[in-house]
């Protein structure tokens, strides 16, 4: 039973720190964590369970747990929780705005510079941000199909569903592609029940998690109504950037091709602006759910610019609060049942395979034309996965060497 089934009053622990000093604190993690969702759960653990003892071992271990088996961004969700846990629903506001605002306002001051200022980056830098995503993602593909996919039966998840993309692209597909896998972990992976966890200081009442999650719903249903009732861009953006952090499950890189799908084809963003802008957002610390900020920004229907850029890094994000608020309350129910594990191990196993398809289309397809283009991809992946650099070092550095390959050579 949780703390708030006990005492309904007793919301928050006793010592919770003040909103100020929340947003400093994920301000800071917003500011210096680089590496990708997996390193950010890296840096949340030493935050919030060696350094400052917020949650146990096991605790922070079930919410990592709940938000992977959410749609959307692992970390940030991670982080809309610890915000619940301290200081309710404005706490999950100020944690989420610490952490994700340093990398989304550096991504629309980039997109604003390309747009207006189209020779402020070189052609040839730009190529060089195309093809270190090309390295950035194989890492990502590497390191995921290696944890995840462990045994033959995940692998086929993998390889099924990465044809499945490459062979029918847009979203329904992937969502498909999801849904049946989902099943398929059902039927193939029983995981055994463990032992009864930890009971987290929970401030969401069961009701109240229930209109959340009604409200996530009738968006996701109501918005595609809406936005083809009235014809209205701003609305036509976010119902496509809601649907978007809807339905990534994964995170991180999984969320390239549903954001390809919806922005390139329908001539909102061009190609070149989108992996340009997808290479730079490896450089900056934060989510990359933030990579949405910059396709606002850049929209060539507006709203676009600053208002733009806003109005999808909400969208993208509102998915979140809306599931995280919704299903923190139940959890200490459902983190018991051995049948959501199963289904948790085949999602995942298809999120490598659609990001392996990603990997082909179109992120190699696009930036990957000649015998140097392999060469720089390649000494980039060496350099993330051997030599260990940060990715914002290798993606500044393959820039400048694109640019002193054209000037030299």
């Amino acid at each position: 039973m949780s703390v708030t089934e006990n005492n309904p009053e007793q919301h928050f622990p006793p010592d919770r720190e003040n909103l100020w000093t929340l947003f400093l604190i994920f301000l800071r993690l917003g500011l210096t964590s680089f590496g990708g969702p997996v390193a950010h759960l890296g840096y949340f653990r030493e935050e919030f369970v060696a350094r400052r003892q917020w949650l146990s071992e096991r605790a922070f271990t079930d919410l990592v747990a709940l938000c992977q088996f959410l749609p959307g961004p692992a970390s940030s969700q991670v982080g809309i929780a610890v915000g619940i846990l301290r200081r309710g629903y404005v706490g999950a506001l100020v944690c989420w705005a610490g952490f994700t605002l340093p990398s989304a306002i550096l991504l629309i001051f980039f997109a604003l510079g390309l747009s207006g200022h189209a020779d402020m980056l070189p052609l040839a830098a730009l190529h060089g941000l195309k093809v270190v995503a090309v390295a950035v993602v194989a890492q990502a593909v590497w390191g995921m199909a290696r944890n995840i996919c462990t045994d033959l039966s995940r692998v086929i998840i993998m390889l099924i569903a990465a044809c499945t993309c490459l062979a029918f692209s847009g979203t329904l597909s992937q969502i498909a592609v999801i849904v049946l896998s989902a099943v398929t972990g059902l039927a193939l992976f029983p995981a055994a029940p463990s032992a009864a966890p930890d009971a987290l200081p929970i401030g969401v009442t069961a009701r109240s998690g229930l209109i959340w999650l009604g409200i996530f719903v009738l968006l996701l249903i109501g918005l595609p109504i809406l936005s083809r009732c009235f014809n209205s861009p701003a609305l036509s953006h976010f119902e496509a950037f809601f649907r978007v952090g809807s339905l990534v499950f994964g995170g991180g890189h999984v969320v390239l091709p549903l954001l390809h799908a919806e922005v390139v084809p329908s001539g909102l963003v061009g190609n070149d602006t989108f992996l340009a802008g997808y290479g730079a957002a490896q450089a900056i610390p934060g989510p990359l759910f933030t990579f949405a900020a910059f396709l606002g920004a850049s929209m060539t229907v507006g709203p676009s610019g600053v208002a733009g850029g806003l109005l999808c890094l909400l969208a993208i994000f509102a998915p979140s609060f809306l599931l995280v608020a919704g299903s923190i309350s139940c959890w200490n129910t459902l983190r018991r049942n051995p049948r959501m594990q199963g289904a948790l191990a085949g999602v995942n196993a298809a999120v490598v395979g659609m990001l392996l398809a990603a990997l082909f289309h179109p992120v190699w397809t696009s930036a990957i034309h000649a015998a140097s283009d392999f060469a720089l991809a390649l000494a980039a992946l060496l350099a993330l996965v051997c030599w260990r650099f940060p990715p914002w070092l290798v993606v500044v550095l393959s820039a400048l060497l694109e640019m002193a390959a054209e000037k030299f050579f």
